[in-house]
């Protein structure tokens, strides 16, 4: 069985090396660079299986790093920083960021968010030749492609980030339904009993709601039940 590669991306070298400790002690092939303009070409040579980003570095930031990678492929990507505010969470996310890891980190919290991101692309992989020919969910005038992985209103196709995709494939499977941060966290993160981090949820959620109700719009997709959580709302009409 060949090793999952992982690429990472900082410009600080003692970094570096601490992750590429922690990442060969449990398997795993590493590759790094310290020059963010080198990590796009990287990505495509060497097609790694998820990518460690440092999200503040002076030649280029890791937002614009991660933008770039975006536009050519879908690999995991989990931003590493110094920094735990939300504004670098939404800029993250927005640019297709999957998850967020504050210095300085735990080796066990490390490996198990790169472990989790990983199970989860394999298990997504493994399902998707197997669907059956009911792959798609449409609430007119929205309509999700389970095995293109893409998502249309009135035929016009949405750009979402892998967890905006998978955050709202679970809501629309299970229409009317409350789903609570906690419920969502777990389901779509799977970090096996580490802190939840709810806000990334409502980062997530604030971020696939502007993607999927443009201005000017009279339908409201997903609603938030005060104090509870989250459902998505089908329009009038629609069907399953």
């Amino acid at each position: 069985m060949s090793q999952d590669k992982i690429l990472v991306v900082d410009n600080e070298i003692d970094i570096i090396q601490l992750l590429r400790l922690y990442l060969s002690r449990e398997g795993f092939e590493v590759i790094w660079t310290t020059e963010p303009q080198k990590a796009l070409s990287i990505v495509q040579e060497n097609e790694p299986d998820l990518v460690l980003l440092d999200i503040v570095m002076p030649q280029l930031s890791g937002i614009e790093v991660c933008r770039q990678i975006r536009d050519v492929s879908e690999v995991p990507i989990l931003f590493i920083s110094c920094k735990d505010q939300d504004t670098d969470k939404v800029l993250g996310f927005t640019m297709g960021g999957d998850d967020y890891i504050t210095k300085p980190f735990s080796r066990i919290e490390l490996i198990a968010r790169v472990k989790s991101h990983l199970r989860r692309k394999y298990t997504q992989q493994l399902k998707e030749p197997s669907l059956s020919a009911r792959n798609q969910i449409s609430f007119d005038p929205l309509r999700i492609d389970l095995n293109g992985r893409t998502v249309t209103i009135n035929n016009i196709e949405l750009k979402l980030t892998a967890k905006e995709f998978d955050l709202l494939v679970l809501l629309t499977k299970y229409p009317n339904r409350v789903f609570t941060p906690s419920q969502i966290f777990n389901h779509l993160w799977d970090t096996y009993g580490l802190e939840e981090d709810l806000r990334t949820v409502g980062v997530h959620i604030s971020n696939l709601r502007k993607k999927l109700e443009p201005v000017p719009s009279d339908i409201k997709f997903i609603k938030t039940v005060r104090g509870i959580g989250y459902k998505f709302v089908p329009p009038n009409g629609s069907h399953f």
